[in-house]
């Protein structure tokens, strides 16, 4: 069945969705994605946002880079089955929750990268906003009403995001990764010149020391919660990366990219952040989170049109990497006869734009339950997948069976396997309940913790004797000794046909070489 590649059914099967054969994402490309993805307003939210945990910034500083280590490790999870399968999340989904019950994780992480589409729009209709006014000042006036909790000023900025984002979007994955080669790059330059700025103005003394609130459950609390929202802020992409590592060349270019773009630069970007969220401290007398606002505040035209015209593209950076391509890929799965990545993506932004973001996402506070909020729903789910596939199936799975209705994985022809559902439904319930009653408030920012790992167990424990699983893992295992055979067999041919091209020239003259006479 697995050989029939013919009869790959239209309910689970399009170009977008079908194995990678191009591998053009080497490590600068996958590296760029992360300097896209990390470069943006929400980064530099979040990073500068801990303060209101409490921790001082030596602390915050402390919490992220052990918090990103533990990122890197778990990402490298989400890219090896990527890069290995060459298939995208909701497909990776349908080995251990069923053909068409990978349905669900899908939905569930396209709503969630749509929710951050609509915040990242927003972000960056914040930098045209200040652009706006600082070219024409008489613009101030569209800035006194409120429509739906944004004024007419903001509206047109958000709209005007919204459509710019489209754009770059229409020329499919090749355009995005063109895009996001240089979109990252470009935030670091103005990143240290804000930098420089700040603590010049601050004398070239900041605090490092100095916290920004009182830690409500003492500073060991603190610093783990801050670990654990780390981990949650990536949760979106620790289930997706997969979207991006099916195009790398090989298993090394993953790791080295991530690498690079995890914990080095995820850390760099979190020295600059500290410093300046804490010169922001020392010049105005109060920690601005929002480096669009800090951009606001500086009085030299040029650099603040520069500054905040580099945010607005380094989030669209963001948008177009982290937030459209999932939901595109998650929707096309739904109806891949139908529905394909651009179609997934268009479906995507305008959902998104009736979200009105600015209304879960305009604080510190708001902010960070948000990224802990959605990490309670994302957890399981990579609980689930990452046990299925590294504990029960040991990486070998037979690919052409995921495009199959009656393949190893529907489970019996149903298309889903309930084990599965049961297990992220073990673990999202719980993991939900601590973040919204006053009563586990104090285990609220493990949520993503608490889900994951209850998801994983309940998963390895009612699924590991089970007789679909069982099958699947001994089809594959088959499967991968016949491709390994084959690809052997396929080394060894060209091989021959090197040597035999190099040395042996002219079949009637054996051992002849270019050039002899003999």
């Amino acid at each position: 069945m697995s050989e029939r590649t013919t009869e790959y059914s239209p309910r689970l099967y399009n170009e977008d969705l079908a194995p990678a054969e191009s591998r053009n994402w080497g490590t600068y490309s996958l590296f760029a994605m992360w300097m896209s993805d990390i470069h943006s307003v929400g980064g530099y939210m979040f990073a500068a946002g801990l303060f209101a945990l409490g921790l001082s910034a030596l602390g915050v500083f402390s919490a992220l880079t052990v918090g990103i280590i533990a990122v890197f490790f778990l990402m490298n999870l989400s890219g090896y089955a990527g890069q290995k399968m060459g298939v995208p999340y909701p497909v990776l989904s349908r080995i251990s929750f069923g053909t068409l019950g990978a349905n669900v994780p899908a939905i569930i992480r396209a709503l969630v990268a749509i929710f951050w589409y609509a915040v990242q729009t927003f972000f960056a209709s914040e930098a045209v906003v200040i652009l706006a006014l600082k070219i024409w000042p008489s613009l101030e006036s569209a800035t006194t009403t409120q429509i739906l909790g944004l004024h007419p000023l903001g509206w047109f900025a958000y709209l005007l995001m919204w459509a710019v984002q489209l754009l770059l979007l229409r020329n499919g994955m090749e355009t995005i990764r063109r895009f996001q080669d240089w979109a990252g790059p470009a935030v670091w330059v103005v990143m240290f010149a804000l930098t420089i700025y700040i603590l010049a103005k601050a004398n070239w003394h900041v605090s490092l020391t100095l916290p920004g609130t009182d830690a409500k459950f003492g500073m060991a609390h603190a610093w783990l919660a801050a670990f654990a929202t780390t981990v949650a802020y990536f949760a979106a992409l620790l289930l997706n990366f997969c979207d991006f590592a099916r195009f790398a060349p090989s298993k090394k270019s993953v790791f080295t990219a991530n690498m690079w773009g995890l914990p080095v630069n995820f850390i760099a970007f979190t020295v600059v952040s500290v410093l300046v969220t804490a010169g922001t401290k020392e010049i105005y007398g109060e920690y601005i989170s929002d480096p669009v606002k800090v951009v606001g505040r500086i009085d030299n035209t040029f650099a603040l049109l520069l500054g905040a015209l580099t945010f607005a593209i380094a989030t669209l950076g963001i948008n177009v990497v982290a937030n459209f391509v999932s939901p595109a890929y998650d929707l096309a799965n739904v109806a891949p006869g139908k529905i394909d990545f651009k179609k997934g993506g268009l479906i995507s932004a305008i959902i998104a734009l009736f979200l009105f973001p600015w209304m879960f996402a305009g604080s510190d506070s708001s902010f960070q339950k948000f990224i802990i909020m959605l990490g309670a729903f994302l957890g399981p789910l990579f609980g689930v997948i990452m046990m299925d596939y590294f504990k029960l199936r040991k990486q070998q799975v037979v690919v052409p069976d995921l495009y199959h209705e009656q393949g190893h994985y529907s489970y019996g022809g149903r298309g889903w396997n309930p084990k599965a559902m049961t297990a992220a439904l073990c673990g999202v319930v719980p993991a939900i309940l601590v973040t919204q009653l006053p009563a586990f408030a104090i285990i609220a920012d493990f949520a993503w913790f608490l889900g994951a790992g209850i998801a994983a167990v309940v998963y390895f424990v009612i699924a590991k004797n089970d007789p679909y699983v069982l099958d699947a893992i001994r089809a594959a295992a088959d499967y991968e000794a016949r491709t390994d055979l084959e690809i052997d067999r396929s080394a060894r041919d060209e091989v021959a046909l090197d040597q035999g091209s190099a040395g042996n020239p002219d079949p009637q003259m054996p051992g002849a070489a270019p050039g002899s006479d003999k």
